[in-house]
């Protein structure tokens, strides 16, 4: 896939994981959902902040004014991804803050998908999107996996910041997934 399907095929997969939320039939099932979406979300917005976006800066006239946009979005996002972790299973909060979520994540899919991705696709060629596609893929393994909102959303300061908070991530990822006692 190219950059931009694989980006398309990610919103998909959390569009999914929003029904998924409504569907569930426990508390402990919407838990295992809000991880799902913290993770997803994490590692789809740190990817495009590194890789994407740096590109549309790029090539884009008056990209750097769009992305700073996007930018702003990603922020309130990790804002809320951050709250809904800190959560836990069955607090009242949960449902509020996963419907604000999903707006959020609406509005900001729509702007992707209508504005910004047929600008970038009409600006490089399918062979930079091709390779970018790939880069996206591989460096999905190591992206964070849980909202930073503090630290930096751009090159050069996110180049070193990423693998620091995705090294944390996935080593809290472990801790979580094991029973406790």
């Amino acid at each position: 896939m190219d950059a931009l399907e694989l980006l398309v095929h990610d919103h998909r997969r959390v569009e999914q994981l929003f029904r998924d939320y409504r569907c569930a039939a426990s508390d402990r099932q919407r838990r295992g959902v809000v991880e799902l979406l913290v993770r997803e979300l994490s590692r789809h917005a740190a990817l495009e902040e590194m890789y994407v976006y740096p590109l549309a800066k790029q090539v884009l006239a008056d990209g750097g004014r769009e992305i700073d946009e996007h930018l702003g979005e990603h922020m309130a996002v990790k804002e809320t991804l951050l709250a809904l972790d800190r959560l836990d299973e069955g607090d009242q909060r949960t449902d509020e803050l996963v419907a604000g979520l999903r707006r959020e994540i609406e509005e900001h899919v729509r702007e992707e998908e209508d504005v910004l991705m047929p600008r970038l696709r009409a600006a490089v060629s399918q062979q930079e999107l091709d390779d970018l596609g790939r880069l996206l893929a591989k460096a999905a393994q190591g992206a964070p996996t849980r909202p930073h909102p503090h630290a930096p959303d751009r090159p050069p300061a996110l180049t070193f910041a990423g693998p620091m908070a995705a090294a944390y991530d996935r080593l809290r990822d472990r801790l979580q997934r094991r029973p406790r006692t």
